[in-house]
C-alpha cells in the first residue's frame, strides 16, 4: 500500500453500487445495471488510483450473479494494477473466521483480494485466523477502530479499565503486530476522516496511538460525508503519511461518463497529494 500511494494517485475509491446510484446513472436496478456500473468504474479508475474498495453487500444482494460481477471486478482491477480492498467487515470466531479469511485472502479464492476489512468487536484475538492468512499470503487487513459513522462512538469511545478507549486498544494491538515492520506493516486500521481533530476531548484516540500503529490507516469520509483533504492533518497529525484517503459517492456520482469519473478522481488525488507534499517528511 505504501508503494502504491507513492506511485499512483494517492486515493482509494469505493465501488458502492447502491440502488440510488444505479438510478442516477440511468441504469436498471438489476444485475445488468450492477455489471455495467462496476465495469465502468473499474475501466475508468483501476489504472490510476492506488486502490479500489468494493463494498460486498451491494453485490451480495443480487445473489450468485452479483458475486460473479464482484469476482470479475476484483480480478480486472488487480490486473490493471490497482490494489483491491474488499470491504466486507467480516468478524467471527474460530473456523468461521478462518472460512471468511480464506474467501478473500488466499491466492486461489475467486474473490482473492489484496486486503480485507474486518471487525475486532468479538475480541481482537478472534481475528487471529485472518491475521495468520494475511501474513502467509502477503495480504493485508484493515481493522475497524474508529469509524466515520456517529453510532460507532457507542462502542469505540467506551473506556476500558486501564483508561484507554476501545478504539485505542484496537490501535495498540495493531501496533504490537506491526512493530519493526518497514516501511509499514500489513495490518491497518479504519479511522474515519470525519473525526474531531487530535487534542479534542471527543477525538477518542491519541496521536501516539495512531502513529504507533505503523500500518496504513484507511480513512473513509471524504466527500459526501463531509471531510476534505485539508482535514486530514488535523485528524491524523504525525501519522498523516500512513493515511489512505477514501472517496466513494463524490467520485461515483460523476459517472457514467468515464472521463468525468477520471477527472473527479484526479481532482481528489491532487488535493490529497498537495496535503501530503506539505507535510513534514
Amino acid at each position: 500500500m505504501h508503494r502504491a500511494m507513492g506511485e499512483r494517485a494517492p486515493l482509494c475509491v469505493g465501488i458502492d453500487p447502491h440502488a440510488a446510484l444505479l438510478t442516477e446513472w440511468g441504469l436498471t436496478g438489476n444485475v445488468g445495471g450492477l455489471e455495467r456500473f462496476t465495469r465502468t468504474v473499474v475501466e475508468a479508475l483501476a489504472d490510476r488510483v492506488a486502490a479500489l474498495k468494493p463494498q460486498v453487500a451491494f453485490f451480495e444482494r443480487f445473489g450468485s450473479r452479483g458475486l460473479a460481477v464482484l469476482e470479475r471486478a476484483v480480478a480486472d482491477a488487480r490486473a490493471a494494477g490497482a490494489l483491491v480492498i474488499t470491504d466486507a467487515k467480516r468478524g467471527d470466531i474460530g473456523s468461521t473466521m478462518t472460512a471468511y479469511a480464506e474467501s478473500f485472502l488466499t491466492p486461489d479464492a475467486p474473490l482473492s483480494s489484496d486486503a480485507l476489512t474486518v471487525s475486532p468487536y468479538l475480541g481482537f484475538g478472534s481475528l487471529a485466523p485472518a491475521v495468520d492468512l494475511a501474513r502467509e499470503h502477503g495480504r493485508g487487513l484493515f481493522v475497524l477502530a474508529l469509524t466515520s459513522n456517529p453510532e460507532g462512538a457507542e462502542v469505540q469511545h467506551a473506556v476500558a479499565a486501564d483508561g484507554r478507549t476501545v478504539a485505542e486498544t484496537v490501535l495498540d494491538r495493531l501496533a504490537e503486530h506491526n512493530f519493526g515492520a518497514e516501511p509499514l506493516g500489513s495490518l491497518g486500521a479504519v479511522v474515519g476522516a470525519t473525526l474531531p481533530p487530535l487534542g479534542d476531548p471527543a477525538a477518542a484516540v491519541s496521536e501516539r496511538a495512531l502513529t504507533a500503529v505503523n500500518g496504513p490507516l484507511l480513512a473513509p469520509g471524504l466527500g459526501a460525508q463531509g471531510a476534505g483533504a485539508a482535514d486530514l492533518p488535523r485528524v491524523f497529525g504525525a501519522s498523516l503519511r500512513q493515511v489512505v484517503p477514501t472517496v466513494s459517492r463524490d467520485v461515483l456520482r460523476a459517472g457514467p461518463d468515464r472521463a468525468a469519473l477520471r477527472a473527479t478522481a484526479d481532482r481528489w488525488a491532487g488535493e490529497v497529494r498537495a496535503v501530503l507534499d506539505g507535510a513534514a517528511p
